[in-house]
């Protein structure tokens, strides 16, 4: 994984699964008991949030990224 090169969709991936674990304890950890937290919505954000982990950014060549030989 080649976060300083593919900056752009790793910070993407970074923000979607805090941002899904931080609503999963929003609606855990609040005053009504009533509150669920929606784990289906949650897990297929934190899934999507890999992805962006894993991904390269479009302006990043595959020798960059170093998936492919220069020579």
């Amino acid at each position: 994984m080649k976060v300083k090169k593919s900056w752009k969709t790793s910070a993407a991936g970074i923000a979607a699964i805090v941002i899904s674990i931080a609503s999963i304890a929003q609606a855990q950890f609040d005053a009504d008991p009533l509150t669920v937290p929606n784990y289906e919505i949650a897990i297929a954000a934190i899934m999507s949030g890999l992805v962006g982990l894993f991904a390269r950014d479009n302006d990043v060549s595959s020798e960059q990224a170093g998936v492919k030989d220069e020579g």
